[in-house]
């Protein structure tokens, strides 16, 4: 089973782009789409010309932000929005659709921002979403993909030593955090694959960043670890454009 995993960066924008083309050459079983910056009607009209997948979504309350899709070709058995909190629900970050073998979570993690001004709501959704993901646990395996929006450790970020705890994505706040999620029972799968290769998901626009390959990996495939076996391959597809960020990829035996 191939899985591929995108932060579009506007799936509206992305589609009058080499999406729809990029998406038939990646063939993939489940595509996760973060940052949709669309509504569900929009979402869906955006890949209407799509035949053969089902499509699910989860869009914000404020429009033009945030939101995730998951396109599957098998149907799920179920879907799920959100993560039955309230003050975390309001955004379209997480959608859980459930295959025979797992559940999969496509969450777009909130960012700390500039100046890290929701770094402390940060903090309070890694907590929430662990603890969510650890309860999905107890029902069956849990597969758990999208942007992180944090680089785990100083391999995955060109500038380690300039950003720490002074850039959104890179504080010990965020690292822990995702620590936090990793420990309730998961496998970072492509440094499971690949524990020394340097290798980002994500450039700012800004600084000529992608030319020069000043990137950050905060994007992720997350494997429950009684599924450490099953993982086959893990990549990046880092020459496809189209967004600021590019694929990754999961292969699961």
């Amino acid at each position: 089973m191939k899985l591929i995993s995108w932060n579009v960066n506007g799936i509206r924008a992305a589609v009058g782009k080499e999406f729809l083309k990029q998406f038939a050459e990646m063939d993939a079983d489940i595509f996760c789409l973060q940052e949709t910056k669309a509504q569900d009607d929009q979402v869906k009209e955006a890949l209407s010309s799509l035949e053969g997948y089902h499509v699910h979504s989860n869009s914000a309350e404020k429009k033009g932000y945030s939101g995730v899709c998951t396109i599957s070709k098998q149907p799920p058995l179920s879907v799920t929005y959100d993560i039955g909190i309230l003050e975390h629900d309001n955004e379209g970050r997480v959608l859980t659709t459930e295959y025979d073998d797992f559940y999969l979570v496509n969450v777009y993690v909130p960012n700390s921002g500039d100046g890290l001004k929701r770094l402390e709501y940060r903090a309070e959704w890694d907590t929430a979403f662990a603890q969510h993901l650890s309860s999905l646990r107890g029902k069956k395996n849990v597969i758990v993909t999208g942007d992180f929006n944090v680089a785990h450790q100083a391999i995955d970020l060109a500038r380690p030593k300039e950003n720490y705890n002074k850039t959104s994505g890179y504080t010990q706040v965020e690292i822990d955090g995702m620590t936090l999620i990793l420990s309730k029972g998961f496998t970072d799968s492509f440094r499971f694959v690949h524990p020394e290769k340097v290798q980002y998901s994500f450039w700012s626009v800004r600084f000529g960043a992608r030319p020069k390959n000043l990137g950050w990996r905060i994007d992720y495939f997350l494997v429950d670890e009684r599924m450490n076996e099953n993982i086959k391959e893990a990549f990046i597809l880092d020459q496809e454009m189209g967004s600021d960020h590019c694929p990754i990829g999961l292969v699961l035996g």
